[in-house]
C-alpha cells in the first residue's frame, strides 16, 4: 500500500510538471544606449568611493534601463555602456526619445588619472564613439 501511494503520487508529480509549457525564451534582448552626458568630480580621491551620474537617451517605450557595462580597458581607462531590454513581445512601441539619468558607484584604487570613455553610438562609417572625461586623483 505505501509503495503504490508513492508510485501514484511520483506519476501525478511527474505529469503535472510535464504539462506545464515553459516559455520559449527571453522575451527580450539587451541593447547599448546613448550616452549624452556625465557628472564626474573634478578631481577623485585615493581609496574613497563616488557615485557618477550619466544621461542617456531611452529610444522608445519598450526599452528600459538595465544598468551598466563598465569595462576596465586598461589600469585607469574605464569604457562605460549603459544597457537597456528591449521587449520582443510587443508589436507597437511608441518612439519617444527620452533623456534619463542613472548612476553607479565607482572606487577609486589608484593614484594615476582615470579616464572615462562613455558610449555614445556608431559614427556614420561604423566606428564607435565615445565622450572621453578624465579625472585626476589626489
Amino acid at each position: 500500500m505505501k509503495k503504490s501511494f508513492f508510485t501514484i503520487l511520483f506519476v501525478s508529480v511527474f505529469l503535472v510538471i510535464s504539462s506545464c509549457s515553459l516559455d520559449d525564451g527571453p522575451n527580450f534582448y539587451f541593447v547599448p544606449l546613448q550616452i549624452v552626458g556625465a557628472e564626474l568630480p573634478d578631481s577623485f580621491d585615493l581609496g574613497e568611493t563616488y557615485q557618477i551620474r550619466v544621461q542617456y537617451n531611452q529610444p522608445d517605450a519598450c526599452t528600459a534601463f538595465a544598468g551598466f557595462d563598465v569595462i576596465d580597458q586598461d589600469t585607469t581607462v574605464r569604457n562605460v555602456v549603459v544597457l537597456g531590454t528591449r521587449r520582443t513581445d510587443q508589436d507597437v512601441c511608441a518612439e519617444m526619445v527620452e533623456e534619463k539619468s542613472a548612476t553607479f558607484n565607482f572606487i577609486v584604487r589608484y593614484s594615476q588619472p582615470y579616464t572615462f570613455r562613455f558610449w555614445q553610438g556608431e559614427s556614420a562609417n561604423g566606428e564607435q564613439t565615445y565622450l572621453e572625461v578624465e579625472v585626476p586623483v589626489n
